[in-house]
C-alpha cells in the first residue's frame, strides 16, 4: 500500500503544534493534531508520538514548518537526525498560497501547513541538513549586526544633544558613554575574529569563501553572510533567484492599457544582504575602473544614480553565484581587455 504522511507544524516561543495527515492510496484519513513544548523535552514526547502514529521517518512523509528565525532550530536539527524530509518555508509566500483564510490560532495554522504540504509536495523542496556551523556563523554576523547598530544609536544620540547642550555638559554624556562604545568596538572585534576561525575550519566553506572575495567589490563579512542566505550554496541557487532574494532586481508593473507603471524593485527583500551589496556596488565604483566607467557612462545617459548602483549591485551577485557554481576564481576581462 501507497502511505504518505504529511506533517504540518506551527512554531512558536514556547510550543509547537502539529498535525498529520495519512494519505493512503490517495485516500486521505482524518487529520490529527497535537501540542508540544518548544524544547528538548518536547523533542523527545514528539519522537514517542510519531512513533506511536507510525509515521515514517524517511522520504515517505514531508514536514512544512514556516521560517522562524530562532524557534524551529529544534525541530530542523530534529529532522536532520532522523533523515525526515523538512521544508522551512518563507511565512508570506505559505500565507499568501492558501487564499482568504478566516480566524487564526495555533492548532488552525498547523492544519493549513499540513494541507499545504499535501497539495504542493511535488513542487517543494526539501531544506538541506541543519549545519551547527552555518547556524554559529549567522548568529556571529547577526550579534555583529546588532553591535553596529547599538553603537550607531549611541553616536546619534551624542550628536543630538551637541546641538542643545553647554559644552561642559556634553563633555560629561560622552565622558559617561566612551567605556560603552569603546566596550562594543571591542566586541565587534572579537566577533570578526571569531568569523574568521570559523570559516577557516570548515573546507567547504572556506573554498567557496575564498572564490567569492575574488569578486570585485565583495569583501570579507559580506562572502561570510552570501554563505550563509544560501546554505553554502547547497541548493545550486542561481544568480537571478540570489539577484531577486537580496531584492536588486526590477520588475515589470504592468497590466491591460490603463496600468504602466516603471519597472522598480519589490520592498519584499533580504534587507541585510541588500545593504551590504550596496556597499560592495559604492565601493566598486570607486575602486575598479570597469564599474567607474560603467557609472559615468549610465549617468551621462540620464539613468538616475540610484538605478545605477542597482544595477551594479545586480552584477556582484551574479558574478558571486557564478564563480562558485562554476568552482573558479573570477577572471577580469575588462583588465585583462586593456
Amino acid at each position: 500500500m501507497d502511505t504518505k504522511f504529511y506533517v504540518g507544524i506551527d512554531v512558536s516561543k514556547l510550543v509547537f503544534d502539529l498535525a498529520i495527515l495519512k494519505v493512503t492510496n490517495h485516500q486521505k484519513g482524518a487529520m490529527i493534531t497535537e501540542r508540544f513544548e518548544n524544547n528538548a523535552q518536547g523533542i523527545k514526547a514528539l519522537h514517542k508520538w510519531l512513533k506511536d502514529q507510525k509515521v515514517s521517518l524517511d522520504d515517505n512523509s514531508l514536514v512544512v514548518i514556516e521560517n522562524t528565525g530562532v524557534y524551529h532550530r529544534l525541530i530542523w536539527a530534529y529532522c536532520s537526525e532522523h533523515n525526515l524530509p523538512i521544508h522551512i518555508g518563507n511565512a508570506t509566500h505559505i500565507k499568501w498560497s492558501l487564499g482568504i483564510a478566516r480566524g487564526k490560532n495555533d492548532r488552525i495554522d498547523s492544519q493549513r501547513l499540513c494541507n499545504y504540504a499535501h497539495k504542493n509536495a511535488d513542487e517543494l523542496k526539501a531544506t538541506p541538513v541543519l549545519n551547527p556551523v552555518f547556524i554559529k556563523l549567522k548568529d556571529m554576523l547577526t550579534a555583529r549586526s546588532r553591535l553596529l547598530a547599538q553603537a550607531g544609536s549611541i553616536q546619534v544620540y551624542l550628536k543630538e544633544l551637541k546641538l542643545s547642550n553647554s559644552a561642559e555638559t556634553q563633555k560629561l554624556i560622552e565622558k559617561a558613554h566612551k567605556a560603552a562604545l569603546e566596550g562594543i568596538k571591542k566586541s565587534i572585534a572579537e566577533i570578526e575574529k571569531e568569523i574568521h576561525q570559523i570559516i577557516g575550519e570548515d573546507k567547504s566553506i572556506k573554498k567557496n569563501y575564498d572564490l567569492l572575495i575574488t569578486v570585485p567589490g565583495i569583501g570579507h563579512l559580506t562572502a561570510a553572510y552570501i554563505i550563509c542566505c544560501t546554505n553554502n550554496f547547497a541548493g545550486k541557487i542561481t544568480g537571478k533567484q540570489l539577484a531577486s532574494y537580496a531584492g536588486v532586481v526590477p520588475f515589470g508593473y504592468s497590466s491591460g492599457t490603463s496600468v504602466k507603471g516603471r519597472d522598480k524593485i519589490h520592498k519584499m527583500a533580504n534587507k541585510e544582504l541588500k545593504k551590504m551589496l550596496h556597499l560592495c556596488a559604492i565601493t566598486s565604483i570607486k575602486h575598479y575602473v570597469e564599474f567607474k566607467e560603467y557609472f559615468d557612462r549610465k549617468k551621462s545617459e540620464g539613468k538616475h544614480p540610484m538605478s545605477i548602483v542597482n544595477a551594479i549591485r545586480n552584477k556582484i551577485v551574479l558574478r558571486a553565484v557564478a564563480v562558485v557554481n562554476n568552482q573558479k576564481a573570477y577572471v577580469d576581462n575588462y583588465k585583462k581587455a586593456a
